[in-house]
């Protein structure tokens, strides 16, 4: 398991998500408000997303496919 918290890592009961998948979704969301509904570029997201987690660029990259369900460019 990579650095961080490894409670980072582990399903919710509710849901399935970890709480990493949960804080990108969450910040994916907040972007997407700022910026009136258009795209959040992804290294954008990256940025504010290690401002709550630490995790590097390869897993992060990781958690967002699995989310997306394709590699992201």
């Amino acid at each position: 398991m990579p650095g961080g918290d490894p409670r980072d890592h582990i399903p919710d009961v509710r849901d399935g998500l970890t709480r990493a998948e949960r804080i990108i979704l969450h910040t994916l969301h907040q972007l997407e408000r700022e910026r009136g509904g258009r795209s959040v570029p992804t290294a954008m997201l990256y940025g504010y997303v290690v401002e709550r987690l630490d995790i590097g660029p390869d897993e992060f990259q990781d958690i967002l496919t699995r989310l997306v369900g394709r590699r992201v460019p």
